[in-house]
């Protein structure tokens, strides 16, 4: 009795080690491939985060996260041709919810080589989708997409699109009133800023000082000391004034690579080098696919090599 126990035991024991021995692997979860790939390119680790993507898609080909993570990524690597073959397919693919998301990154990716005409048919989409109804978004969407013209040299066509984008936000149904207020706000920014890229000096001047009245009058408004500072800095820098350029970017938001550009090409005109290039390092450690990046990214990476 007891030797028919333990043949029994035997015999379960070496077909559960059998089992183990000869078992599948675990199913890959494409969509935590994803969340891991974003994380690691959130750190900077474009290629590690490339490698789990690549994972993702071999799993799931058809996978919308894993082929817009793809190209985020990519484009953050300076891959752009690769990135917008993978963004392509994110937008074919992209749910109805993600569709704007998608064409947004498109018209990043564009900005990283100051492709605007290429990019600018990405934003129109966006802001035709979102126009009839979410007009706060399709505003969004035309500010961006004056910004891209703006700082590609058009300024023609950025007055044009900020203006569509004030007159879109006015179109918002039970909206309070500190979001028109904004949107004022935002206006009148846009307009010192194309005012003095045209080199319109006493126009950006009497816009500045409409910004900063409506900001002082305007409670909802106290939160935009940086956006002003900011101003101040693009004013004076593209006045030919470095030196109270970076004095007043100094008070602007220090974790927008735009700004953190602006300080890089103004130490350049004060003749710091040095400083320079403490900027447009710090430009590099920022890894987000916005249109600021897009800007400030690519520019560091050329003033950098000029340097080495």
């Amino acid at each position: 009795m007891h030797g028919s126990v333990r043949h029994l035991a035997l015999a379960v024991a070496l077909a559960f080690f059998a089992s183990q021995l000869y078992a599948q692997p675990a199913p890959v979860d494409p969509l935590k491939l994803v969340q891991q790939g974003r994380r690691l390119n959130t750190e900077g680790k474009q290629a590690e985060a490339l490698a789990l993507f690549e994972l993702a898609l071999k799993a799931s080909p058809d996978l919308f996260e894993a082929h817009l993570a793809s190209g985020i990524a990519l484009d953050l690597a300076g891959r752009y041709v690769e990135a917008r073959q993978h963004l392509t397919r994110a937008i074919a693919l992209a749910p109805p919810d993600a569709k704007v998301n998608a064409l947004d990154a498109m018209a990043v990716s564009f900005a990283f080589e100051s492709k605007a005409d290429q990019g600018a048919p990405f934003y129109q989409q966006a802001f035709d989708l979102e126009s009839a109804e979410r007009p706060a978004s399709a505003a969004e969407q035309a500010n961006a997409l004056g910004r891209l013209y703006l700082e590609t040299g058009s300024t023609k066509n950025a007055a044009r699109w900020y203006q569509t984008g004030y007159e879109m936000s006015r179109r918002q149904k039970d909206e309070p009133g500190s979001q028109l207020d904004l949107w004022r706000f935002r206006w009148l920014h846009a307009q010192a800023r194309i005012a003095v890229r045209e080199k319109r000096i006493t126009d950006a001047g009497a816009n500045r000082a409409a910004a900063k009245a409506l900001v002082a009058a305007t409670k909802s408004l106290s939160d935009q000391a940086p956006a002003l500072a900011y101003l101040d800095g693009y004013l004076a820098l593209y006045s030919g004034k470095p030196k109270a350029a970076l004095t007043a970017l100094a008070g602007a938001d220090q974790e927008d690579p735009f700004v953190v550009l602006l300080q890089a090409r103004a130490s350049e005109l004060a003749g710091d080098k040095a400083g320079a290039r403490t900027f447009w390092r710090k430009v590099l450690t920022f890894n987000g696919h916005s249109l600021q990046n897009a800007f400030a990214r690519p520019a560091a990476r050329k003033a950098l090599a000029a340097q080495d």
